[in-house]
């Protein structure tokens, strides 16, 4: 028999929250983290708002010589990593050898390249921090994690944009199947609001521009949509094989019974017409999970508040569950009230989808009113609402065409 493999800790720092809790009960509540730019100065900027983590000071959490020392999307991931591994109750009950780190960033350390850079052009190269390259690359967030958290098992990165999290869950799922750890922490980390960071996705026009109302600005799947609103963050779950959970009397948030892993071959930034690669991602994880679309509850959408994800992802749906069944379960997009996290989407999803699981309530699309032409699934808006919920996927998709989905279970026991 396969093995199973379960979720026994949590963590995330995100604009609706800086611990797990803080943030899943903000997402019930549908108050939105989106507020007006502080980080950088926004007037330059066609879009003037992002999800900024609130009253966030690494001072707080590190000490001076390493928060000096690392970008803030490795601070994301080490506080993430640091909740979740609290959260577990694995200190002292697992080999470090048997512990690994499996976190995912689409950008890196965008904040220190820049800073670097500018100082490359003012002072002269010469001047450049001799920390500048392991504070950037973008898996330096995992490495960090694994000497803080002292995890000296499988260590690596994954960079699939917006999917990157995603994977991370996914692919430590198998890794722990296949017998390469007993446990592993998972999920991504980003740090995107800077000069280049919030330029580049400005100059793509994929930004909402609904300055003048930004708590409503993240309009999954309404007609009124105007693009996505980027945000940044970080979010970890541990991941443990069911037996050596059960031995240590730990809690289980849920299982992941299976993932779906697939690529549009299609374009740099636009999903396959149809959602084709979602669709078929949907459909393996179902496969992989040994469930019919039938038994499918609830589904936590990558829902990005775009024209082109919104429909795509919604015909997609229709695709991999058939359109009858499609329309009768919930699907809803947390990304309304947190914006979307970027490489850390992925994980702090399924940390919501995992409580939706274990509490029996789905969080809401809080800001939907609307909804456009063709998209007309039950998107839960407005208001979290309580279900009866046994199987949920979540899905993550990346520029590039990655895409990634997760099915999880409700904890039933053994």
């Amino acid at each position: 028999m396969r093995k199973r493999i379960v979720i026994t800790g949590v963590g995330a720092i995100s604009p609706v929250g800086l611990t797990v809790p803080e943030s899943w009960e903000s997402t019930l509540a549908g108050r939105s983290g989106v507020t007006r730019m502080t980080i950088v100065d926004p007037e330059e900027f066609p879009s003037q708002i992002a999800g900024e983590v609130k009253n966030f000071d690494p001072f707080d959490y590190l000490d001076p010589k390493l928060a000096k020392r690392t970008d803030r999307y490795t601070q994301f991931a080490m506080i993430a990593s640091r909740e979740a591994f609290a959260d577990s109750g694995l200190k002292g009950k697992i080999s470090p050898e048997r512990l690994g780190v499996i976190v995912g960033s689409g950008i890196g350390g965008i904040t220190t390249l820049e800073r670097e850079h500018k100082v490359a052009l003012e002072r002269g190269v010469r001047r450049i921090n001799p920390f500048f390259c392991p504070m950037m690359i973008s898996n330096i967030a995992a490495g960090r994690v694994g000497i803080d958290i002292c995890a000296k098992g499988l260590n690596f990165s994954t960079v699939t944009a917006c999917a990157s999290s995603g994977h991370a869950i996914a692919v430590a799922t198998d890794m722990i199947r296949l017998g390469r750890a007993d446990a592993i922490l998972a999920g991504g980390s980003e740090a995107p609001l800077t000069l280049t960071g919030v330029g580049g996705f400005c100059a793509l026009k994929a930004l909402s521009t609904r300055n003048d109302d930004p708590e409503t600005a993240s309009r999954p799947f309404d007609r009124d949509r105007d693009g996505f609103v980027i945000a940044e963050g970080g979010a970890v779950v541990i991941l443990e094989e069911l037996e050596h959970a059960l031995n240590r009397g730990a809690h289980v948030y849920a299982e992941v019974v299976g993932s779906g892993m697939t690529c549009d071959a299609f374009h740099i930034t636009a999903p396959s017409e149809g959602g084709e690669g979602s669709a078929r991602a949907m459909k393996l994880a179902m496969e992989d999970a040994g469930i019919e679309p039938e038994q499918v509850d609830y589904i936590n959408a990558h829902g990005t508040s775009t024209v082109l994800n919104d429909i795509n992802e919604t015909i997609a749906i229709k695709t991999a569950l058939g359109e009858e069944k499609a329309r009768r379960i919930a699907v809803s997009s947390t990304k309304s009230v947190t914006g979307h996290m970027l490489g850390a989407a992925g994980a702090i999803e399924a940390i919501f989808t995992s409580f939706a699981l274990s509490e029996g309530i789905v969080p809401p699309t809080a800001t939907l009113v609307n909804p456009d032409e063709g998209c007309d699934l039950d998107y839960v808006p407005g208001r979290a609402r309580e279900a009866e919920l046994v199987y949920a996927l979540s899905n993550s998709l990346g520029f590039g065409g990655h895409n990634v989905t997760l099915a999880l279970k409700k904890y039933m026991g053994k």
